[in-house]
């Protein structure tokens, strides 16, 4: 369809990318990067600052779309993308107040015609533990801070900074999971943290119809979390079901998934609000 590489992509963007040093947030990026024209910066925020590091001078090297051996400034004039991170855990006061900071200092900038923040930092939590584990009130707080509040302070911050302007395009992605929808034993955490992000950002498409509002749950990925999930499940059941998938080969590579969630905010077609599936498309 598009006539060149580069072709349609997003002029000056404020893309902003959580969790992104590893698993899905990192292939995201990767993906991200050549999508974003002259005047774009990709914020990146994790945890850690190494990880972070290393992602964004891989990016910084490729944002021209070609081969870092290739002719100097070809496929986008020389403008290097610009890429800043931000290493702060979102799960304490402290690390949310950076990332909040660092977002209102990049959204100042009015030349910005577009916002993309992807809400992908998350947690599985103790999952060796069954529901009547759950009795340590710090453990379960820690847990919904790190995955609920933080993503609603931050959305709020990014839109209370970048406000409806006149031809500018602003999109908010929650990462997902099919444990929004339907009950994992042992997963008490995970599905209730998932459940209230799905229900936050469905109340934000309501309330902000100028906001284009995605939940996109991308499938059984074969990350760390995946490892975990087959290692330290408490249930035996979906222990066994995990380790079956990735015995079968039916674990998705994280490029792929990342894929289909970029080609869905390319089409731009989703109802605001939706929760999509990876094996939906």
């Amino acid at each position: 369809e598009a006539p060149a590489p580069g072709a349609g992509r997003w002029a000056a963007t404020a893309c902003v990318v959580t969790g992104a040093s590893r698993g899905f947030g990192r292939s995201l990026s990767r993906l991200l990067a050549p999508q974003l024209g002259p005047g774009s910066v990709l914020l990146l925020l994790a945890r850690s600052a190494a990880a972070l590091a290393e992602l964004a001078a891989e990016l910084r090297s490729g944002a021209t779309g070609s081969d870092a051996g290739s002719e100097p400034g070809s496929g986008s004039g020389g403008s290097e993308l610009r890429v800043q991170c931000v290493a702060a855990d979102l799960g304490c006061e402290e690390g949310l107040r950076r990332a909040g900071a660092a977002l209102r200092e990049l959204l100042q900038d009015a030349s910005f015609g577009r916002l993309l923040l992807v809400n992908n930092a998350g947690s599985l939590g103790d999952i060796s533990k069954s529901f009547l584990d759950l009795t340590d009130l710090e453990e379960i707080n820690t847990y919904f801070s790190f995955n609920i509040s933080s993503a609603l302070c931050l959305t709020s911050t990014a839109l209370r900074a970048f406000g409806a302007r006149p031809g500018c395009h602003r999109t908010v992605v929650n990462i997902s999971s099919l444990c929004a929808l339907e009950p994992f034993p042992s997963w008490a955490l995970y599905c209730s943290g998932k459940a209230a992000r799905d229900m936050m950002f469905h109340v934000l498409a309501l309330e902000e119809p100028g906001v284009r509002v995605l939940s996109y749950a991308p499938g059984p990925l074969d990350t760390d979390m995946q490892l975990q999930a087959r290692t330290r499940t408490g249930d035996a059941g979906m222990r066994q079901h995990f380790q079956r998938l990735q015995e079968q080969g039916q674990l998705i590579d994280s490029s792929v998934s990342a894929q289909k969630l970029l080609r869905l905010l390319q089409e731009d077609s989703f109802p605001s609000g939706a929760h999509v599936d990876f094996f939906d498309i």
